[in-house]
């Protein structure tokens, strides 16, 4: 058998994983040409809470990211994160605003699209698959793995084969909680290979430290790929480090060759960047934790909740919380948890121990309740669904959510248009997503001071400072500012 492939996500999931993703764009480009001369099948660069994080944290235009990165390192594909239906938000957008997405995008450079849907939907990929073909480029469909009653490796398989009929050029398995099993990644692999016949990458984490056993088992089985990072950036809540997943085959048929001279010298440098990003870091992430085993979160949601809930006068509440995960889980259908189902959980969890067991439902659990996310693997809570009709008069929906919303593309240029801002497709779909972190992007800059002194030396360059993070709105009914998997979001929550 030819040797496996490794796919680096030191430049976007390593860093979101484990450092909020702040790593900024200065901080990856002398990384890059190293990285791009190494041999990997693809760096991932982008997608993700990097575009949000661009933004909101760092000041940066993350389609000019993206365009530097592939200027940085020309070689080697280039992949993104892309949310299916949802782009790179949490809530879902007509067919017009991700087309407008994936057009842009691929404009800027990307190569490969890993597109996924929170509740494996396969009606909410259609259009962004279809859009990536038109472009091109390359979609490779996830599907998003986690356990329950009603996820079994047949269901995976039955929509791999979904993915293939939609037209992906491959298939990857989305370990997001880093949960897959050895043996079941085996059989995964071994399935999909026979039945799809598309080529298979295995993407987890190693947070509960299965993530490096599963790839062998996986790459026993035949797996194309499995994506590696870069130590520090990578363990722990990340991606296994590709020179630890060397020693691992060392004396396997199918270990790939790299320079480990020149992994060394990216180790020496990202601990440098992760000195940088300390007060992002946690040990908390760097380590094993069983617990996920139990839970079924996402990387990073465990240490991330401690924090909030310290911060609610709730640090007393974690198990509770963390128990009350898998009952809004299974009482929602089962859905896996990945953004952004994870932080609907997890909210909706919080408020359960909080106030009483469905005592306020945050309007995104009750959206998934009613389909206006998609269709649950499992079967909602007829309880839940009543009491929801009871406060709101609200059933659930039939068919694709985003058949229901009205195109948005020519009113997203007319708003830009009358503020002066650009309105290509680059502009409209940001403004879409995040309009306040984008207009502040293109705020004028403060007009440079002058002076009338006959000579004064011209000042060394300065380092622009990343953009601050906007205030927080105004207050509301139940107000929460949540930090999970990497990924912040505000929730102001009414009662229904």
């Amino acid at each position: 058998m030819k040797p496996v492939q490794f796919n680096n996500t030191v430049l976007r999931d390593g860093h979101q994983s484990l450092a909020a993703t702040r790593m900024t764009t200065a901080q990856m480009l002398p990384a890059a040409p190293i990285l791009d001369g190494m041999g990997f099948a693809g760096l991932e660069t982008w997608g993700g809470a990097t575009i949000d994080s661009c933004l909101r944290f760092l000041g940066e235009n993350p389609f000019d990211r993206l365009r530097a990165l592939k200027k940085a390192a020309p070689q080697t594909p280039q992949l993104m994160l892309l949310r299916g239906q949802n782009i790179v938000q949490y809530t879902s957008f007509p067919d017009d605003v991700v087309e407008a997405f994936v057009r842009a995008d691929a404009a800027a450079g990307q190569d490969i699209f890993r597109v996924f849907d929170a509740l494996n939907d396969t009606r909410n990929l259609a259009t962004a698959i279809k859009t990536v073909k038109a472009c091109g480029k390359h979609a490779r469909g996830e599907i998003c793995y986690t356990t329950s009653p009603v996820h079994t490796v047949e269901a995976f398989v039955k929509m791999g084969v979904e993915l293939r009929e939609l037209g992906c050029d491959s298939i990857g398995i989305k370990d997001m909680s880093g949960v897959i099993a050895p043996r079941v990644a085996f059989d995964m692999v071994t399935q999909l290979r026979a039945r799809v016949g598309l080529p298979i990458t295995l993407h987890t984490h190693d947070t509960a430290g299965l993530g490096a056993a599963a790839y062998l088992a996986a790459i026993d089985a035949g797996v194309d790929i499995v994506e590696t990072s870069i130590a520090p950036f990578a363990n722990g809540t990340a991606q296994p480090d590709t020179l630890r997943m060397l020693a691992l085959l060392e004396g396997h048929p199918r270990q790939p060759d790299f320079d480990r001279r020149k992994l060394a010298e990216l180790r020496e440098y990202f601990t440098g960047v992760y000195k940088e990003l300390g007060k992002f870091t946690s040990p908390d992430n760097e380590r094993v934790d069983s617990d996920t085993l139990i839970y079924q979160v996402p990387g990073g949601m465990l240490s991330n909740f401690r924090n909030q809930l310290k911060e609610q006068n709730m640090a007393d509440k974690f198990d509770a919380v963390m128990s009350e995960i898998f009952y809004v889980r299974e009482a929602l259908g089962w859905i896996p948890l990945v953004t952004p189902t994870s932080q609907i959980v997890g909210t909706q969890a919080m408020l359960n121990v909080k106030f009483g067991r469905w005592k306020t439902i945050a309007p995104a659990a009750a959206d998934i309740a009613l389909n206006k996310y998609g269709r649950p693997p499992g079967t909602v809570s007829p309880e839940l669904i009543k009491l929801i009709a009871d406060r709101t008069g609200q059933k659930p929906i039939d068919g694709r959510p985003a058949d229901a919303l009205a195109p948005r593309m020519p009113k997203l240029r007319e708003e830009l248009a009358a503020k002066a801002l650009p309105t290509d497709d680059e502009a409209c779909v940001l403004w879409a997503m995040f309009p306040q972190e984008f207009a502040k992007l293109h705020a004028p800059k403060p007009a440079a001071a002058t002076t009338t002194a006959a000579v004064i030396p011209t000042p060394p360059p300065v380092a622009p400072v990343p953009a601050a993070p906007l205030p927080p709105p105004g207050p509301g009914a139940h107000r929460y500012r949540l930090t999970i998997a990497g990924q912040t979001t505000e929730a102001v929550v009414e009662e229904i």
